[in-house]
């Protein structure tokens, strides 16, 4: 009862305006941990248990490694040829194919339900995570709490953190959880909020793990696009009209072109 009681006030929470940080925001680790107190106290006034906020925050450190991700995304504003060569765009392709046939069932699964075919998923999984090889080695918790606390993006990332503190609560986190640098979880790397609003039972066990299960993560991200406003049986390139939910999965259109290419190219087999 705690626990429904908790989410409950969550989500109440979440659908007000993007909530104030909790303590000045700051640009280096001086504060971090004043703010970290500050924000605790503030979540606590919004329902979340202090078991909790007790456990969730038990090993989170300001990282310098997710400001050092943050501040340097250069490759999004490579070409679009560069951007294939760097992300491996070509071999993704290659790979990608043969993930179509072995997972033949799974995909033609996500299609139905969804409306979405492999390409674009395909294309997201191998450029995320090299298709689950590479998931990030980044505390979860102390990425997204970093980021919250930073000035840069104060107000997303604190939103981001009380989702991680949902899911958390729900058990889909716990303290030594790790990820990518900016708090991204799974095989196709999806932040906290979005997996408390797309994440899906891709294999019918009743759980949602992005991390082991590639069912799972996949049928999240077409549940993601779904949700941006894709259409089944409708075009996905440029100026077709499920090209705006490819947008919503990432704002640099260098990725987006680089999505609806791979999955056209993986598609057309």
């Amino acid at each position: 009862m705690r626990m429904a009681k908790f989410a409950l006030t969550f989500a109440t929470f979440a659908a007000l305006a993007a909530p104030a940080a909790a303590a000045t925001c700051g640009n280096t680790s001086a504060g971090f941990d004043a703010w970290v107190g500050a924000f605790k106290k503030e979540a606590a006034g919004q329902g979340v248990p202090a078991s909790v906020l007790d456990k969730a925050f038990s090993n989170v450190n300001y990282n310098q490694a997710t400001i050092r991700a943050d501040r340097g995304q250069h490759s999004f504003k490579l070409s679009f040829d560069q951007f294939m060569q760097k992300r491996g765009g070509q071999a993704i392709i290659s790979r990608g194919k043969g993930m179509k046939k072995s997972n033949a069932a799974l995909f033609s699964s996500i299609e139905r339900r969804y409306g979405v075919p492999a390409g674009p998923l395909i294309a997201i999984w191998g450029m995320e995570t090299g298709f689950g090889s590479f998931m990030g080695n980044e505390h979860t918790m102390s990425a997204v709490a970093t980021l919250a606390y930073d000035c840069r993006r104060s107000d997303y990332f604190t939103d981001q953190l009380y989702a991680a503190l949902q899911l958390f609560g729900q058990g889909t986190l716990n303290s030594s959880s790790k990820g990518a640098a900016h708090g991204e979880i799974g095989q196709t790397q999806f932040l906290p909020r979005n997996v408390a609003r797309f994440g899906a039972d891709g294999d019918g066990d009743g759980r949602i793990d992005l991390v082991r299960s590639r069912a799972d993560a996949l049928a999240s991200t077409a549940n993601f696009l779904k949700g941006h406003g894709w259409r089944a049986g409708a075009g996905y390139q440029q100026g077709q009209p499920n090209f705006s939910a490819i947008q919503g999965w990432n704002a640099a259109s260098v990725y987006q072109q680089a999505i609806a290419y791979i999955g056209a190219a993986i598609d057309a087999q």
